[in-house]
């Protein structure tokens, strides 16, 4: 069974810094691409930055310049460095990875569990 599993959340004042990781445990095939979500209260679930198979980046617009995504192969783990944090990034984040299970099914995506954010003075 593949899961994902989430670390890292918190309480840190805004201007802090925090490192989420997720690691990828289980048997699988292929891992594709990996990505981190949030959704905030009240608010719809978004993508926060993601990282392909080709290592190509891509940030929401708010996190640009204070969010890195990076990832350790061989450890199956995505990391979301967060920098200059604001109390608007308060939100569950989310780890997403689209990996192939079977040679013979489609890639499915994964879910980790979330973690909480929460950016307050």
């Amino acid at each position: 069974q593949v899961q994902l599993v989430e670390f890292g959340g918190g309480l840190v004042q805004p201007g802090g810094s925090l490192r989420l990781s997720c690691a990828a445990s289980g048997s699988f095939l292929r891992l594709n691409g990996m990505a981190w979500y949030r959704q905030a209260p009240g608010k719809q679930r978004e993508l926060v930055a993601e990282l392909t198979s080709g290592d190509m980046t891509n940030y929401a617009d708010s996190v640009k310049g204070r969010f890195t995504i990076s990832r350790d192969n061989a450890k199956n783990t995505v990391f979301l460095q967060m920098n200059s944090l604001k109390p608007e990034d308060t939100a569950v984040y989310y780890c997403n990875a689209d990996l192939n299970v079977y040679a013979w099914l489609r890639s499915r995506e994964f879910w980790g569990q979330g973690t909480q954010v929460t950016v307050s003075s």
